[in-house]
């Protein structure tokens, strides 16, 4: 039986005997690892490698969140979501994303910014990372919007609150993964010790180590 005071993850490495990269794309790549399993075998495991990600759940003074509404091909759905976007710079600061991928997804900046979590979207077979940041007292951004391309010329934005969030989640209505993590965490955190509780919105993330 485990301990439940000590339920953290833990870093671990198994051996790797032999290692390829059968596909390169623009961002992500693929990877093929032959790795040592406890029983001595050996067995090969494919994933995508990824920079990871940032996401950002923006919730207003109404205790409404920000979402947008955005065309997924590989899914083949538009999808309500919370703004994201990749860490496109290595060691790039993970704040310093957040921030820009709200004032170009929703021209809207903020003043108080926390880490709400951090996840791993699919470990069985990709290695990205996200963190899930909470960020409070939005304001409009100053200046132009940022020019949008591509699916991103089709987004609606809108402003719900948590609550109708958490029901469509619930209900099996919404699947953005961030956004169901976002709604889920900060519903937690509001039940719980509260968000002034969270951690700050510098706090170290091992899955992607970043300068300050």
């Amino acid at each position: 039986m485990t301990d439940m005071t000590t339920l953290l993850d833990t870093a671990e490495e198994w051996q790797v005997t032999a290692t390829a990269t059968p596909f390169q794309g623009n961002k992500t790549s693929v990877r093929t690892d032959d790795v040592v399993m406890p029983d001595g075998t050996v067995v090969r495991r494919d994933y995508q490698v990824h920079p990871g990600s940032v996401a950002v759940l923006a919730l207003d003074d109404a205790g409404r969140v920000l979402v947008l509404r955005q065309y997924r091909h590989p899914v083949r759905q538009k999808l309500w979501e919370i703004p994201a976007g990749l860490l496109d710079i290595p060691g790039e600061n993970p704040l310093h994303a957040a921030q820009r991928e709200l004032y170009e997804e929703a021209h809207v900046k903020a003043e108080d910014w926390r880490v709400l979590t951090d996840v791993y979207t699919t470990p069985g077979g990709c290695d990205e990372a996200v963190r899930v940041f909470l960020a409070r007292e939005l304001s409009e951004a100053e200046g132009e919007r940022f020019e949008v391309s591509e699916e991103e010329m089709d987004m609606e934005l809108a402003r719900v609150p948590l609550e109708e969030l958490v029901r469509g989640v619930l209900a099996g209505e919404l699947h953005n993964n961030c956004l169901v993590v976002g709604a889920l965490s900060l519903t937690a955190a509001l039940n719980g010790d509260g968000v002034d509780a969270l951690r700050p919105a510098d706090a170290p993330w091992p899955a992607r180590p970043f300068e300050a």
